[in-house]
């Protein structure tokens, strides 16, 4: 059977940055090559790098929040390219900006089906959302890792709210040892 630690990937990496200073937005869009601006539709400049793949928002304040990325290496990478572009348009950007990591989406699996009812009942009503007339996934929230874990009937998991790439793992182990002392995984993982 299948580790479900080795099932989880990476699906979306938010991180946030600025770099300390106004920007005029219609003149960066002007002059930066393949960027998207709209104000009528969204408030910031959309900046997207190719490798690797991701999208930088960037705000007229000055800070930008890059995502879609699918590591925090690409992060860095792909912010690092927004920084040499601004730079390039004589837009003064320090050697190192502060970046950080908002949110790490994973996924998962834990190899079987599971029961979301008897999770519900098992999980107590305090921890969990699940009303699958709405959405067909329960709502789990974990205190430690703090992180809200998607579970579904196919025993697929999305795990969100994470910092670093650990608390999908911590997050996962959380689970299979609750839902092991509650009975409701048939494999003794």
């Amino acid at each position: 059977m299948t580790d479900p630690k080795d099932t989880i990937n990476i699906e979306n990496v938010v991180a946030s940055t600025g770099i300390g200073q106004e920007l005029d937005l219609q003149s960066v869009a002007m002059d930066l090559e393949g960027a998207d601006y709209d104000p009528e539709q969204f408030p910031g400049l959309v900046y997207r790098t190719q490798n690797p793949k991701s999208a930088a928002l960037i705000f007229r304040s000055g800070k930008i929040v890059c995502t879609g990325a699918k590591s925090t290496d690409d992060v860095h990478e792909s912010l690092g390219i927004v920084f040499d572009k601004l730079r390039e348009l004589q837009i003064p950007v320090d050697d190192d900006p502060e970046i950080t990591v908002q949110n790490i989406v994973t996924s998962a699996d834990l190899g079987e089906n599971l029961n979301l009812n008897a999770i519900a009942i098992g999980l107590g009503l305090e921890n969990i959302e699940y009303e699958p007339e709405q959405f067909p996934g329960l709502v789990y929230r974990l205190d430690e890792p703090s992180v809200v874990a998607l579970l579904f009937g196919s025993g697929k998991l999305v795990i969100t709210g994470g910092k670093k790439p650990e608390d999908a793992e911590a997050a996962v182990d959380v689970i299979i040892s609750r839902l092991s002392e509650l009975g409701l995984l048939s494999g003794s993982l």
